[in-house]
């Protein structure tokens, strides 16, 4: 039975790599430019997966001996056996972490492939709020904000990518404030979460977000 141990935004590394190496097998000529940027393909991978078996770490250090765009079509593939999903998550738990909405509207979870999955968000277009939903040690964390399009380009906090971008503001209250004490953390943010969740490649601004405003 395959065990899983590649989260999404480590596949999404993975896939950066692949693509990156089949662009340099095309363009470059010398083997010893090839030799590196295989060699560093690899390491960008093992890297960014920490605590990897013996197996696990030759599986994916196969990349650094392809030639063709079907061995890495095929090598992706074989891996998606091992993606370890988005946590398990009902309706109900979703409404738990968000009480004040009586009528939370929460996308259809069936439809949804979590394997590619490193935050759950969607818009409720008709209060323009962004809710988040993210898993962490275990639980999971809801946060929720307005949401404000921009209608211009820019490089979303989330996974560094230059697309149309909307602001974020969440308030925040600090732990035993009274209740006019309250402030708020705004960012810039991908409007399309689905595109944002299969171009993260790194999860640390947006676990830095997440806690900074968290209830």
């Amino acid at each position: 039975m395959n065990t899983p141990f590649i989260r999404n935004h480590q596949y999404n590394v993975i896939k950066k790599q692949t693509d990156f190496l089949q662009k340099t097998l095309r363009t470059v000529a010398d083997r010893n430019v090839l030799k590196t940027v295989r060699y560093r393909a690899a390491a960008n991978i093992i890297e960014a997966i920490p605590n990897l078996t013996n197996d696990q770490q030759q599986m994916l250090e196969q990349i650094s001996t392809f030639e063709s765009a079907y061995d890495f079509q095929r090598f992706l593939s074989a891996l998606e056996p091992y993606l370890e999903p988005f946590p398990p998550i009902t309706l109900k738990q979703i409404q738990k972490l968000f009480p004040k909405n009586k009528k939370l509207k929460v996308p259809d979870l069936g439809s949804i492939d979590f394997r590619y999955v490193t935050y759950l968000s969607w818009v409720d277009i008709a209060t323009n709020k962004l809710f988040i939903v993210y898993p962490f040690e275990g639980q999971f964390i809801g946060i929720e904000g307005r949401i404000t399009p921009t209608n211009k380009k820019g490089y979303c906090l989330f996974c560094n990518r230059h697309q149309e971008l909307a602001f974020l503001t969440v308030k925040t209250k600090p732990a035993n404030a009274s209740p006019d004490n309250i402030s708020s953390v705004g960012q810039y943010v991908c409007l399309e979460s689905d595109a944002c969740n299969q171009s993260i490649t790194d999860i640390g601004s947006l676990e830095k977000f997440i806690f900074s405003v968290r209830k």
